[in-house]
């Protein structure tokens, strides 16, 4: 049974977030693996260090945390921030960039950029007034369902 995702729009790779239609409001958005077979993770994450911190983590911390024949990885939030010009297309394009290897603060969801297909994940959003209520709420039902969080929403 895969998580639910009614709302949502772009499904589209990190690397076509630049061209797509991402709103700039807050909102939450969710990280989706279309391949059915066991995942398969690179020992040192393509992403960057931010802070002096590798975002690499052992590969035997991402078996234990990936949730078997469910596609959502990631579930993540975008408020609009203090100045209220942040929001989805702001945070998602730090993430794409951070999976690129630069030093962006990104630093939750980084364990989706260790699966060797990571290229070919998906990003889709739906804006939301309440952005960090939404973000908890999906991340307890999806608790609820697998009885643990998505794989790229450790903790710490």
């Amino acid at each position: 049974m895969a998580f639910m995702l009614s709302g949502f729009t772009g499904f589209v790779p990190f690397a076509d977030l630049p061209t797509s239609s991402v709103p700039a409001a807050a909102g939450v958005y969710v990280v989706v693996r279309t391949a059915t077979t066991p995942p398969v993770f690179v020992p040192v994450s393509p992403a960057g260090w931010f802070k002096g911190r590798d975002p690499s983590l052992p590969v035997s911390e991402l078996q234990s945390s990936w949730v078997p024949g469910e596609p959502v990885v990631y579930i993540g939030k975008a408020n609009l921030g203090r100045s209220g010009k942040r929001g989805l297309r702001t945070r998602l394009d730090e993430y794409r960039r951070h999976g690129e290897g630069k030093p962006v603060g990104h630093w939750g969801g980084r364990m989706i950029w260790q699966l060797a297909d990571s290229a070919d994940l998906l990003v889709a959003w739906r804006a939301e007034v309440d952005a960090r209520a939404v973000e908890k709420s999906m991340i307890a039902g999806f608790v609820e369902m697998y009885g643990r969080r998505p794989f790229g929403n450790r903790t710490g």
